[in-house]
Parts: structure tokens; sequence; C-alpha cells
């Protein structure tokens, strides 16, 4: 019987070192991003928003319409007659509104910008999702790994049960033990039990991200060691500046108020307008002439009096919104310094603790099991140093799958705050 129960948890203590160690590449969570970010219809609101605003860049940044004009002039009131006067005649005009040189382009670049914004929201709204659906995926994860670590457990404590039962048969053990033991399992069972709600939780919420059933299966990759983190906060900030599409918005926001103080300097220009006027006249029967017709061309020039400051106060409002949108940035850039901070000294306190249970707490943890149920066997210890070691060994392995756990979530933090994936890892 001892060889049998040293057999069993031998092979069980194994199995359970290697799914907690081995390490895959996890292809499951990129797909699943992948169909969140399609089907999102946060995605579908801003691109719509994105092709107004791209059919807004025409309006108001090409030449008005060319304005045609038909008129009398000089008509008499005494007799209402073509013939009666010389200077009667039917007129007929057409004149052109011409903007300031460059002030219609301006205008055009002002909103421009406004689509390279609305693009980095789509990006954002994208690394927003790649968060969401990771954090859940890796909950979901843990979870599913701490069932199968709690049905190890059971399968070991049924093995011990086993031992009991047969000593007590033989008198070297007493009832209380079998109870003890059964009591365990009934814990365990329970534990099981509220990890098995837990993942359908995650399940159903995962499936609302890619609009599905939400008892639609989901598929999560075994729980992989630390891997390797040389980022600092220095790289990290260099990163997010090159890469993070919130910050990028920023400076195309700040962009984009440069232009419209360069937009708003063309209101102390004037605007040209041009117009061309044709006058047929008829035949005078006074003096029996024929009157030839008249051909006028106009020019007009606005004069761009700031009347009350209307122009100037445009010109203001751009330089305080481009120190607006700088100070923006510079806000942005001390909250990713704090964040970058704690989350890189998470991440080394993370990888010692790994070290500490994977070389250490680990492998004592299972020899202590080992020795426990050894001298159970020849009556050296109670049963419930044997209890203790099981429960020992359980709470070792599922902090192990957490710490891994925390540091995959605090990558996917780095990546969100980044905009760019932190390790060239497949997860």
């Amino acid at each position: 019987m001892n060889k049998k129960l040293f057999s069993c948890t031998f092979v069980i203590l194994m199995l359970s070192f290697i799914s907690i160690s081995g390490q895959n590449d996890d292809e499951y969570l990129q797909q699943l991003i992948d169909e969140a970010i399609q089907v999102s219809p946060q995605i579908q609101v801003s691109y719509s928003k994105l092709n107004a605003s791209i059919s807004r860049i025409e309006i108001g940044t090409n030449l008005p319409d060319p304005l045609l004009t038909l008129g009398l002039l000089n008509l008499p009131t005494n007799s209402f007659s073509f013939t009666q006067e010389p200077m009667t005649g039917k007129m007929i005009g057409l004149s052109q509104t011409i903007p300031f040189p460059g002030a219609l382009s301006s205008a055009s670049d002002v909103k421009a910008v406004d689509t390279l914004i609305i693009r980095e929201e789509i990006e954002d709204l994208k690394n927003q999702i790649r968060r969401d659906v990771s954090k859940f995926y890796y909950e979901l994860r843990l979870t599913r790994g701490e069932i199968v670590l709690a049905g190890e457990s059971k399968i070991l404590l049924h093995k011990i049960s086993e031992v009991a039962k047969s000593n007590y048969e033989v008198s070297r053990a007493s009832l209380h033990n079998i109870i003890q033991v059964e009591v365990q399992i009934t814990r365990v069972r329970d534990k099981i039990e509220i990890l098995n709600g837990k993942e359908e939780s995650l399940i159903a919420e995962l499936n609302a991200l890619l609009i599905r059933e939400e008892t639609s299966p989901i598929i999560t990759d075994e729980i992989s060691p630390i891997e390797k983190f040389d980022y600092t906060t220095g790289t990290l900030i260099t990163l997010a500046k090159e890469k993070r599409p919130f910050l990028k918005g920023i400076k195309f926001a700040e962009e984009k108020t440069r232009l419209m103080e360069e937009n708003a300097e063309y209101a102390f220009y004037p605007d040209f307008k041009f117009g061309l006027q044709y006058s047929q006249r008829d035949y005078i029967e006074r003096t029996g002439a024929n009157l030839n017709d008249l051909f006028s061309v106009v020019v007009g020039i606005t004069l761009p009096i700031n009347y009350g400051g209307n122009k100037s106060a445009k010109v203001s409002e751009a330089q305080f919104l481009q120190i607006l949108n700088r100070d923006r940035y510079s806000a942005s850039i001390q909250t990713l310094n704090q964040n970058f901070g704690k989350i890189t000294a998470k991440i080394r306190e993370l990888k010692i603790r790994e070290n500490l249970i994977t070389e250490s707490l680990l492998p004592q943890a299972e020899q202590s099991l080992q020795a426990a149920l050894a001298d159970y066997q020849v009556a050296k210890i109670d049963f419930v140093n044997v209890i203790q070691a099981e429960e020992d060994i359980l709470k070792i392995k599922t902090e192990l799958i957490k710490v891994r756990t925390k540091f995959y979530t605090s990558l996917t933090q780095l990546e969100f705050l980044t905009g760019e994936k932190i390790i060239n890892n497949k997860l």
C-alpha cells in the first residue's frame, strides 16, 4: 500500500508541476482580440465619425458660388418705356468673391487634422479593447488553472483517504482521521464549485465583448512562466511617445490649434470681389439714335476692421488652446511616469517571487508532503500533519499561477499605456 501511495503521489505532483511550468504559444488570445475589434460597435461609430469628418473638409474650404444678377437700369416711372431715356437699359451681371490667397487652404488644413485625431481615437479604442479582452482572458485562464490544481488536490486527498481507511481497518488510525480527510475533500469540492461559477461569469463577460451568446466556448492555453523584462521607466516613456494613440492624438490636437491660429490671422487680410456687368440699351425714339450697349468691370475689397476685437479674439483662443494641449500632454507624461514606476517595480517583485516559489517553496512543500505521508505510515506524526502538508502545496501552487497571471496582467497594462507590445512573445 505504501509503495502504491508513494507512486501515485509522485505522479500527481510531477504532472501538476509540469502543467504549471509548461509554456506554449497562445494564439487564442490574439484571435479573441481580433474578433472583438472587428465586431466592436464603438469602433464602427468612430469610423462613421471619421467619414463625416472627411466630408466636412470640403465644407467652407472652396470658393463660394458666383453670384448672377439681373436688373433694369434707370427705367422712367412716367412711361416705364425702354426707349424713352438713353440711361435706361437691361442689365445682367456675374460676380465672384475670392478670399485672400491661402485662406481656403488654411481652413482645409485645420479640418484635415480632425481626421488624424479621429484615426488616433480609433487606434486608442482598439488599444482599450486589447486591454479589456486580455484582462478577462488572463482571469479566465487563472481560474481554470485553479480548478485544475483543486482537482489534483481532490485526487490526492482521495488517495490519502484510502490510506486512512486501510489504517483504520487494522486499528492504526482513528475514525477521526477519516472524517478529517472527508471534510477536506468537501472543502475542495466547494472551492471547485465556486471556481466553476467564476469561470462561467468570466466566459459570459468575454462573450459580451465579442457579441456572442454568453455560453459560447472560450479556449485558453496554459499559464506561462514569467519572461525576461528589461524595460525601464525611461524606455517605456520613449515608447509611449512614439506609439501611444492617446498621446499622438493630443499632439495632433496641438497641431490643429496652431493651424487654427494661422487661419485666424487671415481674418486680418481682405477678401476680393470681382464682377462683370453687361447693360443692353434700346433705340431712343426722341432722338432717333441707336445707343450702344455697356460693359462694366467691378472690383471690391473688404475692409477687415477688427470691430470689438472679434478677429483678434479668434487668434487668442487658438493660442490658449495650444497651451491647453501642451499642458495636457505634459500631465499625461507625468501620469505615465508614475504608472510605469509602479508597474515595473511590481514586475520585478513578481519575478523574484516566482523564483522563490519554483526554486525553494514548491520543492520544499513537495518534499514535506512526501515525508509526512511516509511518517504517517509508520505512526511518527499525526494525520493532521498530512492534511496540512497537502494544503500547503495547494496554496503554493495556486500562488505561483497567481504570480504569473499578475505578471501578464501587468504587461497588458503596460502595453495599453505604451500602445505597443512590450515583449515579443506569443501569448
